[in-house]
Parts: structure tokens; C-alpha cells; sequence
């Protein structure tokens, strides 16, 4: 018997001359490639004889799919025509970030779709894209960065405050926060999430989970950050227990670090081959819901929302505790995910990529430019925006273009003159490089009301 596995030794097995055969020879070498020969015929036997046992399985489920119910590989079609669509703010939107959302609503398995006022073209759905489909689930529907979030806590303390503690609430944000790919906090904490059962069960999360735990309470580079800045409550409401007002706040934004990366890259690798589409929307290949695979990314991408929640949770732990105070209040919301939700009475999964759930009286927040303010909002539960509003001010200009348009002394003037101060951060995230934000929340009363905002005065990005 040779060392190596081949499709041979599994016909020999007994297995049919199928894609059960590929699929098992995949499942081998990405999970089992270390494991004596010996052994991996042994279970693989034990497949083939009772498959139905291992449906599920991290390891063996997908191979046991494939002997269950084979499916056929095929070259999918886009339909003729559109399903329903709704755009928002039509004016403000360029052009290829519409043509994205108009080859995503050929797919065969679309239902309905919505564009925001603050769209812009990206890989897949656009941002600000979002999508509701027929039981298929598209990793970059949702994005690489799955469960990227918005995360507010209000303090009962005044706006002066915020003014008098300039200097110690800068140093905060320093030693309390951590920023890119490598910085990680000396002391970290522990949190429940890490005792899920797909961090057993999964293989993929299995190997993660070290790293998720290094990064638990860190944030991304690019367009993530965290701020103190005045939340001006308008219209408050009973439960927060402020009356109207100004008073110091935390806004974070973040998602799922490598653990979410990683899974999106994992997925979508496995989307494209199951489901082979034309070369101009392969990026919005799809996982059925029914399929192991499917079934495994949902889970997959439901435990990076909530590691997303708890990386949040722990960045406002650190800083409240280093503030002496608790929250008042906190308002938070994804961005970055897939939802089951009713679309004229049937279920459907809903992609919102860059884009905020706003059911009726669901709380959400949308931040402007660090020179802008950002709206504490309310949803009206419109259903032509599919329940979603805007993620932001959404981009005007490229990063590459910031970088050809704007210099660091351009950046730090408007800094100064709107009383702004910015640790880190780069010309890529230039407040130039996005759309008013005023004039896109105006363009979704329909979708939202505003019951505060949010204005940034000390910003911590990636340096």
C-alpha cells in the first residue's frame, strides 16, 4: 500500500466513481493530510458504509453529502430580467456600483434587492448593496469582513467633560486600544464565546481560534477606529435614562479580524466551485443552505458576528473601566452579514454589505467622516429598502485617489479647524474621501429617524 492517498485506494473502497471521490480526496487533504493511511481508510470505510451517521460531521459530513445526494456541478445561468430593486439616492451612486447590484439581481436565487444613499462599487455586492435571496447564502454578499459593526456607549457625563479631560482621554484611547494586524493586548481577557461548539466542530474554526482569542478587543486597519466624541440626544428615548442633552460617548468600529478573513476566504474558495457562474459576477457565487457547506458557513459567519460583538464589547469594557464609569446606554449594529428574514411572507436570506438593519424601532448607528457627525437612528421598517438603511457616509474618492488628492497637511488644517484630534489614521481615510453626510441621511428619511448624533473630537485609527 503507497503512503499516499489516492482516488484509486477509495475506489477499491467501494466508493462510487463520482464526485464523492474528489470531494472526499479535498476533505483528506485539507483536514487529514498529516494522518496515517491506515486510519483515514479505516473512517472512510466507515463512511461508505453508514453515511447518514456522519451528515454534519466537520470532516466526513461533506463527504457523506456527496454519497447521500450527489450534486451536479454546473456552469449557472444569470436570468433575462431583474427582480425587484429599490435605489436610494439614485444621484449620489456611480455608476458601476449599480451595475454590480444589476448583475446581482439576475441570479437565479434572488428575490428583491436595494441600493443606499451611500453606495460605491466593491467585489461582489456592492457596498451599500444589499440582497435577498431564496435559501443561498453568498459569502461576499456579506464581505471579507463579516460582522463589521458599529458600537456606541453613552456616559452620563457632560460635553465639558470631554473638554477638561482632553489630554487623559487621548492617553485612553492609546493604552486601551489596539490597531492592524500584529497589535494585541498584554493583558487579555477571556470571554464565553470562546466555549462555542463550532471552535470544536468546525475544523477551520478549530485552527482559529487561538488567534481569535490573541485578537479579542483589537481592531482592523483601513476605516476602523475608535473615538470619543458629544452624542447631542434630540429625541431621547425612556429606557436610556438621559434627558436631552449633550454628553460624552465611545464610538467603535470593527469586525471580525482574522477570524472572519479567514472564513470568508475559506467559503467563497468553496462557493466558486460549487457554484461556477460567468466570469462578470463569479464573485457572488453561493452556498445552498441545504448543503453541508452552506450550513457550515452560516454557523461560521453567525460565530464571527457575535466574536465581532464580543471584540467591541471588550474594547468598551477596557475604557470605560479606565473612564471609572458604565454606560449609560449603548447602541450597536452589524453591517456586514446575512439575516432570515419574511420578504412577502417567505423566508429569504437577506445581504446587507455596508448597509444597517432598520426594521421598524430597531436602533442602529451611522457614522459620517471624523469630521462629520454621525446619527444615532431608529428604524421604520420600510420595506422597499428591504428593512436596511446606509452603513455611512459612504466613499466619494478611492484610496488610491486620496493618495494623488490630498496631503497629510491638507488633512491635519481640516483636523484643526474642525477641532479634531486624530491619533494614526493616513490620507486613505481622508474626511474629503466621503460623501456629505448630511445629504445622505436626508435621502433616507423614508428608511430612518434620527434620535441624536454623534460628534467625533478624538480619533484613534492604524497608524
Amino acid at each position: 500500500m503507497g503512503k499516499k492517498l489516492s482516488g484509486k485506494d477509495l475506489i477499491k473502497l467501494g466508493f462510487p466513481q463520482n464526485n464523492a471521490i474528489n470531494i472526499a480526496l479535498g476533505q483528506i487533504q485539507r483536514y487529514r493530510k498529516r494522518d496515517k493511511k491506515e486510519a483515514i481508510l479505516a473512517d472512510a470505510r466507515q463512511v461508505l458504509l453508514s453515511p447518514e451517521q456522519f451528515l454534519g460531521d466537520g470532516i466526513w459530513g461533506k463527504v457523506a453529502e456527496g454519497l447521500v445526494r450527489p450534486v451536479e456541478v454546473r456552469l449557472q445561468q444569470l436570468r433575462t430580467s431583474r427582480v425587484a430593486f429599490s435605489i436610494f439616492g439614485e444621484n449620489e451612486i456611480d455608476e458601476q456600483a449599480k451595475r454590480q447590484l444589476y448583475d446581482a439581481l439576475k441570479l437565479p436565487v434572488a428575490v428583491s434587492g436595494a441600493l443606499m444613499p451611500d453606495a460605491h462599487s466593491g467585489y461582489g455586492l456592492p457596498i451599500g448593496g444589499v440582497l435577498a435571496t431564496d435559501n443561498a447564502v453568498i459569502p461576499y454578499g456579506v464581505g471579507v469582513d463579516i460582522g463589521c459593526r458599529m458600537s456606541l456607549s453613552v456616559f452620563d457625563l457632560p460635553a465639558s467633560y470631554l473638554k477638561g479631560k482632553r489630554f487623559q482621554l487621548t492617553n485612553m484611547l492609546l493604552e486601551q486600544t489596539c490597531f492592524g494586524m500584529y497589535e494585541t493586548h498584554k493583558n487579555r481577557a477571556d470571554h464565553e464565546i470562546f466555549s462555542r461548539k463550532e471552535f470544536q466542530e468546525i475544523p477551520i474554526l478549530k485552527n482559529l481560534l487561538g488567534k481569535a482569542w490573541k485578537q479579542l478587543g483589537t481592531s482592523g486597519g483601513g476605516n476602523h477606529f475608535v473615538e470619543f466624541g458629544i452624542v447631542n440626544l434630540n429625541n431621547p428615548r425612556p429606557e436610556w435614562k438621559l434627558p436631552a442633552g449633550e454628553y460624552v460617548a465611545l464610538l467603535s468600529h470593527s469586525g471580525s479580524r482574522g477570524l472572519g478573513a479567514n472564513i470568508a476566504k475559506h467559503y467563497t474558495y468553496l462557493a466558486a466551485k460549487q457554484c461556477p457562474l460567468p466570469r462578470s459576477v463569479q464573485h457572488l457565487a453561493w452556498l445552498d443552505l441545504d448543503t453541508h457547506d452552506g450550513q457550515e458557513y452560516w454557523m461560521a459567519m453567525n460565530l464571527a458576528g457575535d466574536y465581532a460583538s464580543a471584540c467591541h464589547d471588550d474594547i468598551h469594557r477596557r475604557i470605560a473601566k479606565a473612564l471609572g464609569k458604565r454606560p449609560a446606554f449603548k447602541v450597536e449594529n452589524h453591517h456586514n452579514f446575512a439575516w432570515k428574514q419574511l420578504i412577502d411572507g417567505k423566508e429569504c436570506i437577506v445581504h446587507r454589505k455596508g448597509a444597517t438593519p432598520a426594521a421598524k424601532g430597531e436602533l442602529g448607528i451611522i457614522p459620517g467622516s471624523m469630521t462629520a457627525p454621525g446619527y444615532i437612528v431608529v428604524g421604520k421598517g420600510n420595506e422597499s429598502s428591504l428593512q436596511s438603511a446606509s452603513h455611512g457616509a459612504g466613499r466619494l474618492l478611492s484610496r488610491a485617489a486620496c493618495k494623488a488628492s490630498f496631503t497629510p497637511g491638507q488633512v491635519q488644517k481640516l483636523l484643526k479647524d474642525t477641532d479634531v484630534e486624530l491619533v494614526g489614521g493616513s490620507v486613505d481615510e481622508a474626511p474629503m474621501a466621503y460623501k456629505d453626510i448630511r445629504k445622505v441621511i436626508a435621502l433616507q428619511s423614508e428608511l430612518v429617524d434620527i434620535l441624536g448624533t454623534f460628534t467625533p473630537k478624538i480619533v484613534r485609527m492604524d497608524r
